[in-house]
């Protein structure tokens, strides 16, 4: 197999995992997974990223505060270090609702049932039963292109995961919860947070896994300029 056909084949796999075997990754595979993905390229090769694997005891009590962070700011605009989507409209409204819908429809959330599509959505802040979360950060003098370039860092990651076998999820919703998250690893102000991605070997049995997002044809992404 050809070293294309090789990434073709990882790109095409990997899928948002939200469904975990609880058995933690062996500390020497996730290591492997990190220096894979210090690989990655960044502007000027500042590589911004800060990473904190948080497992044990230290996620659950990270997972704790996560929650009381987003239940005592409810209904408020979330406390991010970087502004989220002021709306999503067009055709971006309607593949977020598709990937909504299929992923409510697999765990039996019903349309108008609020109750249980707000437990759905604080699975988000116990990193859907991972072992693991890695919590990226970037300094904040780098602005939006370190954020950028940490964006760049979190596909290595999941590649890098997804050649292993082992299930990521990158996980947005981490910044709603960004000064839970500074409090709990001690983070200073110039750390500013970009996203988490919940990992552990995945769960082919969970109702998530059960289907795939669907991707739009590359004709209606690029344009050829000759």
């Amino acid at each position: 197999m050809s070293d294309f056909e090789v990434l073709d084949r990882v790109l095409t796999a990997r899928r948002s995992c939200r469904g975990f075997l609880p058995e933690p990754v062996p500390r020497d595979v996730v290591e492997r997974v990190l220096a894979a993905a210090q690989h990655t390229a960044s502007w000027c090769n500042t590589q911004p990223w800060q990473v904190h694997i948080v497992s044990g005891e230290a996620k659950k009590a990270l997972s704790t505060a996560a929650v009381e962070n987003v239940i005592a700011t409810f209904g408020q605009p979330a406390p991010s270090d970087f502004a989220f989507p002021a709306a999503y409209t067009g055709v971006y409204d309607e593949r977020r609702k598709e990937v909504g819908w299929q992923l409510y429809d697999a765990v039996g959330v019903v349309r108008g049932d609020r109750e249980a599509s707000a437990m759905q959505m604080l699975r988000n802040f116990e990193f859907f039963g991972a072992p693991h979360v890695a919590i990226i950060t970037t300094d904040a003098d780098l602005g939006v292109y370190g954020a950028i370039d940490c964006g760049l860092y979190v596909n290595s990651f999941m590649l890098a995961a997804e050649a292993l076998g082992i299930g990521t999820c990158a996980q947005a919703a981490m910044g709603q919860v960004a000064p839970a998250i500074r409090a709990q690893l001690d983070l200073s102000d110039d750390r500013l947070v970009v996203c988490g991605i919940a990992f552990g070997h995945p769960d082919p049995e969970h109702p998530t896994a059960q289907f795939r997002s669907h991707r739009a044809a590359v004709s209606n992404a690029v344009a050829f300029v000759d």
